[in-house]
């Protein structure tokens, strides 16, 4: 079922989306038709060990997930900055991380302009207090990433995003990237092109 974003047709089933913090990683997934993204679950970030990417990729691995998207946070000028960084070591870790698994399941990166700031936006217009966000704003940011593109998909009859690749098939386990926090520098957008 899990059909190559190459050929201009998108994969079909359970997919999960990625919010990814330098704290939390909300999760989100959707029904296998690709209509609705609900909030799933979020992560403590591991950094350091990177436990929490196994956690991901354990649920990708149950569901079974067809597809992942992981948001990309741009300024609103559409400008890469640390965290757009943070988010594409984070989705180089996990294509790894899957490769590792003997999982072919394609990694996606999407704008996320402004998810969390909507995540906060709905769950107060829903009622909950500002100190109960912290609990699942990662998620329904997460949510919000996921219904993004799949909405994107069926608009457009074709796969969004950039996919991130795969390491290559020699390399070793201790050669996998490892996550840089956010360190306040800018990458190079020049070098990334992002479809939506």
């Amino acid at each position: 079922m899990n059909s190559s974003t190459d050929s201009g047709v998108y994969p079909h089933g359970i997919k999960l989306g990625v919010d990814v913090g330098t704290v939390r990683v909300g999760l989100a997934i959707c029904d296998p038709d690709g209509i609705l993204a609900t909030p799933f679950k979020t992560v403590g970030r591991d950094s350091k060990k990177n436990s929490d990417v196994r956690v991901v990729v354990k649920h990708a691995a149950e569901l079974p997930a067809v597809q992942i998207f992981v948001g990309l946070p741009r300024t609103m000028k559409g400008e890469e900055r640390a965290s757009a960084q943070m988010a594409m070591d984070y989705a180089d870790l996990l294509t790894s991380e899957l490769s590792r698994a003997g999982l072919d399941v394609p990694v996606n990166l999407v704008d996320e302009r402004l998810s969390t700031v909507t995540a906060h936006r709905n769950l107060h217009e829903a009622g909950m207090s500002s100190k109960n966000h912290r609990k699942v704003v990662d998620q329904v940011a997460a949510a919000g990433i996921l219904q993004h593109a799949i909405d994107m998909q069926k608009a457009r009859g074709t796969d969004v995003g950039r996919r991130v690749q795969a390491p290559a098939q020699s390399e070793k386990p201790s050669s996998a990237p490892t996550l840089r926090a956010a360190s306040g520098r800018e990458s190079d957008s020049s070098k990334r092109g992002l479809q939506l």
